[in-house]
């Protein structure tokens, strides 16, 4: 009968995909759609190698991270494609992967605690659990239009700059000095010369419109990396920590890193932390609930305006769904073992390319799956080839300063300054947050607009005042 159902279907023209995104009513067609697939893919394919590379400083084994990463943004973009239908794709967040191997891992350390990242996917999955729960109440778009404007573009300006000096440390271009804090590396090291050269030719592409500049980038850095390997200039230490740029296929295995996931991270949660250390882990938590909700929300309006998305009111339909595939995907990816999944902005690029439906985000998904068996290869990459990602990344985030509104009201002003500054400054996007929130809402006070502090800027302002007594106090780090 199904069969049937199905001829009679594609006799009429319904055919299953038309069907399933609604092509015609969303003025496109199959090879349109599939086409901006490969496009975002190319696009946001550097995260297969730039993930691992940042979350492994954690500790985590880097193929179980490069298995993580592809899974998860595959299941996630698949219920975006099919609940959602909508042509976005998703993967592990920059900004929040940083913040989970350079701030949280590290603190947690400090403290004693073994395998932090652990505790560190633990906040992960309560964070899209309670995701999933907003998403039902449509809670997270109140919050955010709740939240100053200027605190927005903050957070997503520091975070730029943020994973920018990530990227540069990366490469040894800023080195730490004992007089200045940071200082130039050498700049005669092949590290720094190639990973320069990447950021140029990153530039470049993007100036002309290249399809995957940022991979491309990433790509012919990492090439040079391989000859300057085989003519000597790159010289392989591991004891000093300097490995080969060149893929290692010995021992290859197909299912490799998936098998690796299943052992090493797979539900590798730590809820024994949570009971002794409450305050910290709700900061740890909420600093990745803050950091996610602005992402993904800018993300969603982002593409929806490239892709004239938004209904006559300026509203985006179903983005109760959208939001509900970025919290179910979030919990998956800590499941998997990987940092917060969210919304790329390099969606847009697929959506420039005439992607409107969800068969955009499936032929994403399916790349990503198909680039598993790649993993040699994806692993390869140095630090120093996805230095211009990170860089060029971080500059993408820090235009948004140039919306920020400096002259109107001083707390909207030092709120957003102090979010810009402090997450590179203090090498934290918590503290960023932190600093952020708490001058706003105390500079609103002082000059008598208490009443244009929204409640959930209280309850922002008091976990973060509590957070610093405990800090002051020794209690937490």
């Amino acid at each position: 009968m199904f069969d049937i159902m199905v001829d009679v279907n594609i006799v009429k023209g319904e055919y299953p995909l038309e069907k399933l995104f609604r092509l015609k009513a969303n003025g496109t067609n199959v090879r349109t759609e599939i086409v901006a697939g490969i496009t975002t893919f190319l696009a946001m394919a550097y995260i297969l190698a730039v993930n691992p590379s940042i979350l492994s400083a954690s500790g985590m084994p880097s193929e179980a991270i490069f298995a993580a990463t592809a899974v998860s943004a595959a299941f996630a973009t698949l219920i975006m494609a099919f609940f959602a239908n909508y042509p976005v794709v998703l993967a592990s967040g920059m900004g929040l992967n940083a913040y989970f191997a350079f701030s949280v891992v590290p603190q947690l350390s400090s403290q004693g605690v073994k395998d932090a990242w652990q505790v560190a996917l633990t906040a992960i999955l309560c964070e899209g659990i309670i995701f999933i729960i907003l998403s039902f109440f449509k809670f997270r778009e109140t919050l955010v239009n709740k939240v100053p404007q200027n605190l927005k573009l903050g957070i997503s300006a520091g975070i730029g700059l943020f994973i920018a000096i990530i990227g540069l440390k990366g490469a040894n271009i800023v080195v730490s000095d004992s007089s200045t804090l940071v200082a130039l590396g050498n700049l005669g090291s092949p590290e720094v010369v190639l990973a320069f050269v990447g950021i140029l030719i990153i530039a470049a592409l993007w100036h002309f419109k290249v399809k995957g500049a940022i991979l491309i980038g990433i790509v012919a850095t990492w090439i040079f990396g391989i000859i300057a390997e085989l003519t000597g200039w790159y010289q392989v230490n591991v004891d000093a920590g300097v490995y080969s740029v060149i893929p290692n296929f010995d021992n290859y295995a197909v299912f490799a890193p998936v098998q690796s996931m299943a052992e090493n991270t797979f539900c590798k949660f730590n809820f024994s932390y949570i009971a002794s250390n409450t305050v910290n882990f709700l900061v740890i938590l909420f600093a990745f609930l803050f950091v996610d909700l602005f992402d993904t929300v800018g993300t969603l309006i982002g593409v929806a305006h490239e892709g004239k998305l938004l209904n006559e009111k300026g509203e985006l339909p179903r983005v109760g769904r959208a939001l509900m595939a970025d919290a179910v995907g979030t919990v998956a990816g800590a499941a998997l073992g990987t940092s917060t999944v969210t919304s790329y902005v390099e969606s847009t690029t697929g959506v420039a390319e005439g992607g409107k439906t969800g068969l955009t985000a499936l032929t994403s998904a399916v790349l990503f799956i198909l680039a598993l068996p790649l993993y040699p290869i994806f692993l390869a990459i140095p630090s120093f080839a996805t230095t211009p990602a990170l860089v060029f990344v971080g500059l993408l985030m820090l235009k948004n300063v140039t919306k920020m509104d400096f002259d109107s009201d001083i707390a909207d002003s030092v709120g957003g300054f102090c979010a810009v500054t402090m997450m590179p400054f203090s090498y934290s996007i918590a503290n960023g947050i932190m600093f952020g929130i708490i001058s706003w809402v105390i500079l609103k006070v002082v000059t008598g607009k208490i009443k244009e502090i929204h409640p959930v800027m209280w309850i922002s302002f008091a976990l973060f005042a509590l957070r610093i007594v405990t800090i002051v106090l020794g209690i937490a780090s």
